[in-house]
């Protein structure tokens, strides 16, 4: 039976995964449609997206796309902002009651519960391709019945390295990413292995699971996208060359899978994919997201804020490569909780910049 049309917001339409999602919509005119965009500063390259795809409305900026949710009737908003500041735009799409297509894991990490709480069952898709893979793996089976989570990690470019081999990283070494083409934070933050931590922290809120029951392997070929083990023992995997369009066709129709949005495996060729546990002493960012996710609260948010300005103090040359994790723990065990509303992640967020700012600078 034939779908029926969907009509789509796309936040972040001139990032990776605005213009991807751009891409499966024009090749599916059947089945979508955008009906707005929004974008952080780029008004030239929006204003053509939205020319190219006959779009009326437009908005520039977290606020405005918060407010373009509110005001445009649509099906599904994916939100691909990048940034704790798409979480406005989040919370707007789920008060409108709208599916919400979520790209901005920050948004959910440092939202918490205030997002959890105003979300329908259902009502929030991931989009991150390794959610994704456990929403798709969730399906053989009831909630009752699963394990434990396992996300995959690629391991990054320092995979295998030890700590003290860590210690005079250089900025351009941590953006040599073996699978992903990502932006600055990004990449250095799956370097670092926090990507994996706030992934980890995304997973506990999207599928109500305990940390404890989530765990990452290290997996370099970037195939198998993550696994659900089930308390008979099967463990489902999804698989699929690393393509981003295949998860983000998910979010706009889910259940519904779009033929041809990505290239199958090779099954005719020989090939080897591997695991390995994790490196807590050399990576240790995903064991203090742990703990920073069972605190709860404003530490997620705190987590996250102080990491990004570590991530900018390690590329200006003012840290290292091991002060990122070790600034941001530092942050973390001065904090003290904030009330869980809007207004207090904001000023969680605030403060412990500011916190960050002033540790770094004492050196």
């Amino acid at each position: 039976m034939m779908n029926t049309m969907r009509d789509i917001i796309v936040l972040g339409s001139t990032g990776s995964i605005g213009v991807q999602a751009l891409e499966v919509i024009a090749a599916n005119p059947e089945r979508f449609r955008v009906v707005g965009l929004a974008a952080g500063s780029n008004r030239a390259l929006v204003e053509q997206q939205a020319r190219e795809h006959g779009v009326e409305h437009i908005a520039l900026g977290a606020e405005a796309a918060a407010q373009l949710v509110r005001d445009v009737h649509c099906d599904v908003v994916l939100n691909g902002i990048t940034g704790s500041v798409g979480l406005a735009p989040t919370l707007a799409a789920l008060t409108a009651g709208r599916i919400l297509a979520l790209a901005n894991k920050e948004s959910l990490i440092v939202g918490g519960s205030l997002v959890t709480s105003l979300a329908a069952p259902g009502q929030i898709v991931p989009v991150d391709s390794e959610h994704s893979a456990i929403a798709q793996a969730l399906l053989a089976g009831e909630h009752h019945e699963v394990r434990r989570l396992v996300l995959t990690a690629s391991g990054g470019p320092f995979r295998g390295r030890s700590r003290e081999s860590l210690e005079g990283v250089t900025p351009a070494e941590a953006l040599a990413h073996p699978t992903w083409d990502m932006g600055k934070v990004i990449t250095t933050n799956s370097s670092t292995l926090v990507n994996k931590g706030l992934e980890v922290i995304e997973a506990h809120l999207l599928f109500d699971v305990p940390y404890d029951r989530i765990d990452v392997t290290v997996h370099p070929q970037s195939i198998v996208h993550s696994m659900v083990e089930f308390v008979d023992g099967s463990t489902i995997a999804q698989c699929s060359p690393p393509d981003m369009r295949l998860p983000i066709s998910l979010g706009l129709d889910w259940p519904h899978r779009v033929a041809g949005v990505g290239a199958p495996l090779d099954w005719s060729t020989a090939s080897t994919w591997t695991f390995a546990p994790l490196d807590d002493d050399a990576f240790p960012a995903v064991s203090l997201a742990k703990q920073v996710g069972a605190a709860g609260a404003t530490f997620p948010a705190v987590f996250n804020a102080a990491n990004e300005q570590a991530v900018h103090a390690f590329h200006d040359g003012r840290i290292g490569y091991l002060g990122i994790v070790d600034l941001v723990r530092e942050v973390v065990d001065r904090h003290e909780a904030h009330a869980m509303t809007l207004d207090g992640v904001l000023e969680a967020e605030v403060w412990a910049r500011r916190e960050a700012d002033a540790l770094i600078a004492a050196g």
